[in-house]
Order: structure tokens, then sequence, then C-alpha cells
């Protein structure tokens, strides 16, 4: 059988679209990815030290957030709530802050901040830090090392949000290519089991999401699933209402897949099955649309900038991986399980995919710009690096998918050779059925001489026990009837009564058949061809769909450069707990003009500080020195440099008080040694002062 080659000039136009697609398709943020809040900043500042205590704690966070009445928690040094809990909603316009109440009268030392909420795009987050009154001082605070949504309750949610989004692939892809590519296959079984398989996975990954919800964003010890004060608390939730009302979604999917396999594959009356289509048509539509919909309303959709395009963009990127990715496998299903699937199916199903690639480029391009916002955040930021190995995964797919869709346009290239290709299959199944015919003959002459030995037998035992007997002519007719009885059972009777014969030819044929099938896929080289390629496509899309799965747990780029920049802005978070003690050689080059100059400035915060500087030779002896000057410079800022004059104590000691450091910051601490009237040296060193 001869193939025409698909013509090179359309096949590169369309690997060009594609290619185009891939731009949206590789950077979107698969569906869905989330867009998790972060704390932006906080009254008092992560190691700020007061004079007296505030009245409150303020967080300030990127987006919305779920308070509850624990979600802030002030720890005094000994580990003693300082806080009044209650939380106070001090939003205004596009800034999101709440604050907690601490009580009166709170001694001196290092408080703990502890916070833990939900982001309004259903991912857990949580944080620590500290600040001081009056001084620092040793806490007892041990803080649980646990991120977030992690440990056994974490896998298990991420296990059954990955088992979510590939049995909705599968459910509204396969319902999609049997209304649009395949209607026959709605009477094909393996099709069915797929279809089915797909709605309890999704159903049951929904009601583990839902039970494991509370430990998620809470305790995350595993019996808090079954904690129904927990479940309650999930139910009034926004996350929570999704998931429900996805349930309920969910079965009047089961309805649908009910009529599809059911009701629809028995009609008969063209007129009926067409108007019957056109309803399951229109129901799924409003079901698919609506199951996704609980996924844009309750994650990065509904937060962020421009939820109201975000939704419905969402949406339709959903509805065509699934168109896509879902159609895929019940593609590869129907290619290996029914290999009677008509060439125009698949050719359908071509279009249909590259339609659903040209949806998902539009919405992946926006919804790239929504999550990562620069270049700089998609290297730089963990989101960032994982789009990017989404980008060679997706590249990858699409490439193979240029190959199936070449191999569909061979098929479609060949419809002269369709009648010379059914009458080579109606030969081979001739052959075959012949075969299975001559084999069923062969045992069934077996099985008669099996028979006709046995009654024989029979009867020479019942002549060996009573030898006269057998020799009278009542015996002899006896024994005849016995011989004609066992002739009757060898001539056909036996295996219709023996269950053991009757199930040897029952997988005998079965054997046949198996073989005959085969060969007639073996016969077709662009079904198989198209096999192998569907087979390999829908092996990478299981691997991306892992790497989205991770995307959704993974705060976006533009996020996470977003906090970072506002981290920088309020200045650095840590605060030494001791001075700042610096050890700086020298070498002037002239006589005793080696040596070593340590620095100690205490507190070394910001504020008021006492400078110590000691001179000491290479020995560790007191270097005593004609002058020596400190220089203050916080680059960052702009700021200096702050000329300090110590003045000198004793013999290698020089002293300074109040000496004042304006701002936090990374300074640098220039120190200028001169040991004799011709010799000096300026050393330096940056330290962090809070």
């Amino acid at each position: 059988m001869t193939t025409t080659a698909p013509r090179l000039g359309t096949a590169l136009a369309r690997l060009l679209i594609l290619a185009a697609a891939l731009l949206g398709t590789l950077l979107a943020g698969a569906a869905p990815a989330s867009a998790h809040a972060a704390l932006t900043g906080s009254d008092p500042k992560d190691g700020s030290v007061v004079a007296t205590a505030p009245k409150e704690v303020n967080l300030t966070f990127s987006e919305q957030v779920a308070m509850s009445a624990d979600s802030i928690r002030v720890l005094d040094p000994a580990g003693r709530r300082a806080d009044t809990g209650e939380i106070r909603d001090l939003c205004s316009g596009s800034v999101v802050r709440y604050g907690v109440e601490l009580r009166a009268g709170l001694p001196d030392g290092t408080y703990t901040v502890a916070w833990q909420t939900v982001s309004a795009d259903s991912h857990p987050i949580a944080g620590a830090f500290t600040f001081s009154i009056g001084a620092p001082s040793a806490t007892s605070v041990a803080l649980p090392d646990r991120e977030p949504g992690g440990g056994l309750v974490g896998a298990l949610y991420g296990i059954a949000r990955y088992l979510s989004y590939a049995g909705f692939a599968v459910l509204v892809g396969g319902g999609a290519f049997v209304l649009v590519c395949w209607p026959r296959g709605a009477g094909v079984r393996p099709v069915q089991q797929t279809v089915v398989r797909a709605w309890l996975v999704l159903t049951g990954a929904t009601l583990a999401m839902l039970l494991l919800r509370n430990p998620y964003t809470g305790s995350g010890e595993l019996s808090g699933a079954f904690d129904l004060a927990g479940l309650k608390s999930v139910l009034e939730t926004k996350t929570g209402a999704a998931l429900t009302s996805r349930l309920l979604l969910l079965g009047a999917a089961a309805l649908f897949v009910a009529v599809l396999f059911g009701s629809y594959t028995r009609r008969t009356d063209p007129k009926e099955k067409k108007d019957l289509v056109f309803g399951l048509g229109i129901g799924g539509t409003v079901v698919a649309t609506g199951i996704a919909g609980t996924w844009a309303l309750a994650e990065h959709a509904s937060t962020g900038i421009q939820p109201g395009v975000a939704m419905p963009v969402d949406i339709l990127h959903l509805l065509a991986v699934a168109a896509w990715l879902g159609g895929l496998t019940v593609l590869l299903v129907a290619l290996h399980r029914a290999p009677s699937v008509e060439r125009a199916a698949v050719e359908r199903f071509s279009k249909v995919a590259f339609t659903s690639v040209a949806v998902l480029a539009a919405t992946g391009l926006y919804q790239s710009w929504r999550q990562v916002g620069s270049w700089s955040a998609l290297t730089g930021t963990r989101y960032g690096q994982l789009l990017l190995v989404k980008i060679g995964l997706m590249g990858v797919l699409v490439g193979i998918a240029w190959i199936s869709r070449r191999w569909t346009q061979r098929l479609a290239d060949l419809p002269s050779a369709e009648k010379a290709e059914n009458a080579e299959n109606s030969e081979n199944a001739e052959d075959a059925e012949n075969a299975e015919d001559a084999e069923n003959a062969e045992d069934a002459e077996n099985a008669a001489t099996k028979a006709t030995e046995g009654a024989e037998e029979a009867k020479g035992a019942r002549e060996a026990e009573d030898p006269e007997d057998g020799e009278g002519p009542e015996n002899g007719e006896d024994g005849q009837d016995g011989e004609g009885s066992g002739a009757e059972e060898g001539s056909g009777a036996a295996p219709a009564v023996d269950p053991e014969r009757a199930a040897q030819l029952a997988r005998q044929r079965a054997a046949v058949a198996t073989a005959r099938r085969k060969r007639e896929r073996d016969a077709d080289p662009e079904r198989s061809g198209l096999r192998r390629s569907v087979l390999t496509e829908a092996a990478v899309a299981v691997v991306l769909l892992v790497v989205t799965t991770v995307l959704t747990a993974t705060e976006p780029g533009r996020t996470e450069e977003e906090a970072g920049r506002s981290t920088s802005a309020s200045g650095p978070a840590a605060v030494p707990d001791r001075p700042v003690d610096v050890r700086l050689p020298f070498d002037t080059g002239g006589v005793d003009g080696k040596g070593v100059v340590r620095l100690s400035l205490d507190p070394g915060r910001t504020g008021a500080n006492g400078l110590h500087i000691y001179v000491e030779r290479p020995d560790g002896k007191p270097l005593d020195v004609p002058e020596v000057k400190v220089a203050l410079t916080l680059e960052a800022k702009d700021v200096g440099p702050l000329p300090v004059a110590p003045d000198r104590i004793q013999a290698g000691h020089w002293s300074a008080s109040g000496v004042q450091i304006p701002m936090p910051g990374e300074w640098r601490i220039q120190v200028t040694v001169r040991t004799s009237d011709i010799d000096q040296t300026t050393i330096d060193k940056n330290v962090k002062i809070g």
C-alpha cells in the first residue's frame, strides 16, 4: 500500500503557527497558577528596637488574606501571649493591613510575632519575626520549622490536586471527543470506561481536598481531616464553597455521562440522535464551564490585577487544556483498544486540538504577563525557573503533536486506498475465520476420538467384571448401545457437555480473534505511526501536568519581586543581640607600623552607640599611636561619610560616646591609623546595623 507524503509548505506553516502559540502556552501559568500573598511590611519592623511598648502590631500584605482569631500571635520572651487576640481590619483601598492589640505594661525584651493565614488564592502562608522593647534579650520561643501546607498532608493535598486536574481534563476532553469527533465511540466500552473512571477520579480527588483542607491550612496533622468542626469552618470559606459547588456539578456531569453512554447509544432515529447531540452539547458545555469556574473563582484568577478579565480567561484556558489533553487520552485508548476508529474522527480531533492550541496561545500570553510580569522574574525566581522547565516540555509536546498531524494528514490523503485496504482486511478476517473453523473442526474430531476410546475402555471394564453377561445378546446390545452412545458423544455432543473443553475452545477462538485484530493493525502503517506518536505525546503531557501542579503551589515571580522590593525598602531585618565587634589588621609601612585594630560598637543598632577602639601590636600588646579617626558611610542611601573623632583613654585605647546611627542598613566603617608623622593607612569593613 502506497502513501502520499504531507505537503511540506502546509506542514511548515502549521508548525510556525504552533510555535507562535507556544510563546503563550509556554509562559502561561499552568491551569491554574497560584498568586500567593506575601508580607510586605510590619509595624514594628522586623528586628527593630522601640523605646516604649507599642499599642498594637500591624502586618501589611501584598493582597487580601483570610484572618482568624489566631492568625497573629505576639509572644513575650517567656513564650506567653502578649496580645489580646482581637484582630483589627485596617485595610484601606488597595492597602491590605491587619493588626492585633498588645496588653498594657509589657516589660522590656525581645518579642516574637508569629502569623499564619490563607491567601486569597487558597494557599496557606505563614511567617515570624521579632522586635524588642527597650533592649534585645534572650527568648525561649521556639517556632515550628514546618512550612505551611507541607508534610504528609501537603503531599496528599498536592496529589489530590494533580488528580483533580487530570480527571477534569479526561472527563471534559473525552466527552467532547465522542460528541464532536467520534459519535460511534459512545458505544465502545474502553472509551466508556476511560471517561467514567475520569469522573470517579475527579470526584474522589475533590472529596479528598475538601477533607484535607482543614489540616492543610492549619495544624498540618492528618487527624484534622476528621475534625467536623474544622470541616464546618472550611465550608464557610471561598475554597470550601468552590469544592462543594464542584461536587454538585459533578452530579450533573454523572447524568451527562449516563445519557451519552446510555440513551444516546440506543437511539436509532437520526433526527432523535441529532437532537440529543445538541442537548448534550449545550448541557455538557455548561457543566464543564461551571467545573472550570470552581478553580477560577477560588484561586489565582479571582485575586490580583484585573480579576474580571482573568477569571473568564482562566476558564477558557482550562477548557482548552481539557479539549486537547483529554481528547488525546481518549484517542490513545481508541487507537490501542478499538483499532476500528475512523480516519475522519482522527482528522476532526486534529482540528480540535489545533484550535485548542490557538486558544492556549491567547490565554497563555495574558496569564504569563499577569503572573510573571518581567524577564528578571522569569529567570530570577523559582516560579520563573519552573516555567522555563515547562517551556522545554511544551516545545517537545508541540513537536510531537506536529508529527501526529503529519500522520493524520497521511490518513486523510488515502481515500482511494480505503476500498483496497478494507478488502485486504476482509480477506484477512476471512482467512482468520477459516483457520478458526478448521481448528474447531480438528478439535471436534479429536474430541470424538477421545470419547470413543473412553467408551471402549468402559465396555472392556464391564466385560472383565462379568464375562458371562458380556456374551449375552442383551448385554451385547447394551454394549452396542454403549458404543453408539460414545460415538454420539464423540460426534460433537461432548464439547457442549464438557465445561473444561468448552472453555478451552473459547480461549482458542479469543486467541484467533486477537491475532486477527493485531494483523489488521500491523497492516496499517499510518495508523501504527499515529498510535506511537500519540502515545509519546500523552506521556509528555503527564510530565507536563506534574510541573503544572507544582507551579500551582509556587509563589509567582511578580509577587515575589514585589515582596522583595517592599522588604528592601523597609530596611534590614536582623538586629544583633550583642555589640558589633570588628577586627581590622593594618600596616602603615613604618617602624611599629603593623598591628590590629579592634572596634566595638555598642549596642550596634540605630540611635546612640558607644564606640571603643583598641590598637594592638601583632603579639596582642597595646600599641600607642598618635592618631585614630573613624568614618561611617551608608552607600545604599548616600549617607556619609559621618566622621567620628574618638578620644584617647590610655595607650592603645580610644573611645567615643553618643555615636549616632541615623538609619539601619549595610554601613561601611573606615578606620584611619597614623603611626608616625608620615606613616598612616585606612582600613574598612562593612557591617549590618539594624
